[in-house]
């Protein structure tokens, strides 16, 4: 009888080691895949789980659901105008599927990663510069599209594609230096001949009122004459006119 009561102490001893050693805490931020004699047999959800861990009949492998983000190196592109350019990027994703995850790639973190770097290379091939320059958010919008579609089979959900620099050679940085410093001189014509004409219509328009008035050109003479008056450095020629000097060689005669 003692020897049964032993016996039976010790199946309940290992029993107890049994359930303890199989015990799992899955956090909030994770899911966990169960592989069971190699095979997957499920996800568990946060919590407190249990697995068969003896002779590693059951195993547990916890996936991390929380957004990432990854830093897209530098990668050299040549645009579709022939331009080479550096461009980088930076890109959110998170694991939407945790089972695909783990069984249908070896290492998602990298192999997203190398996909960016493809999909911002040919991307960025199908574009000028100048579209390359001007539609950084259409372009994140796209390389997003196709790393999603892609990265799909890998249980992986991409939040959002952001490009971060684009490094131009410096031959064709000064190239754009001077384009935009002749397009602001061209501008700067333009505003200045525009501002040329109001001013000779302003004129125009001037000359045309004086002289429809009597005496208004010796009004408006006598009020220059005033305004310069009272700064004694100017000095003021008057110029007669040559009726006048007529009249006086006439009288100077008699």
């Amino acid at each position: 009888m003692e020897g049964l009561l032993s016996i039976f102490g010790i199946i309940i001893v290992f029993g107890i080691i049994i359930v303890l050693s199989g015990l799992r805490v899955v956090d909030q931020n994770e899911r966990a895949v169960i592989l069971t004699l190699g095979k997957y047999t499920g996800t568990r959800q946060p919590g407190l789980t249990w697995i068969f861990s003896l002779l590693s009949i059951q195993r547990m492998f916890k996936i991390d659901i929380r957004i990432k983000v990854a830093d897209v190196p530098d990668q050299e592109a040549i645009t579709r105008d022939n331009v080479s350019v550096k461009i980088n990027a930076v890109i959110y994703y998170r694991v939407a599927d945790a089972a695909k995850a783990k069984l249908e790639v070896e290492n998602y973190n990298q192999a997203i990663s190398q996909l960016a770097q493809t999909t911002m290379r040919n991307t960025s091939g199908e574009v000028t510069l100048d579209e390359l320059l001007a539609n950084r958010e259409k372009i994140s919008g796209r390389i997003k599209e196709i790393v999603d579609k892609s990265s799909e089979s890998w249980g992986i959900q991409i939040s959002d594609v952001e490009l971060k620099d684009i490094t131009l050679p410096e031959g064709m940085k000064r190239t754009i230096a001077k384009q935009a410093e002749a397009e602001r001189e061209k501008r700067a014509v333009i505003i200045n001949s525009e501002g040329e004409v109001i001013a000779s219509e302003n004129l125009s328009k001037a000359a045309e009122t004086l002289s429809k008035v009597p005496g208004a050109l010796h009004l408006r003479t006598l009020q220059s004459i005033n305004d310069i008056s009272s700064d004694q450095s100017n000095t003021v020629v008057f110029m007669i006119p040559t009726e006048v000097l007529r009249a006086f060689d006439g009288w100077g005669k008699k």
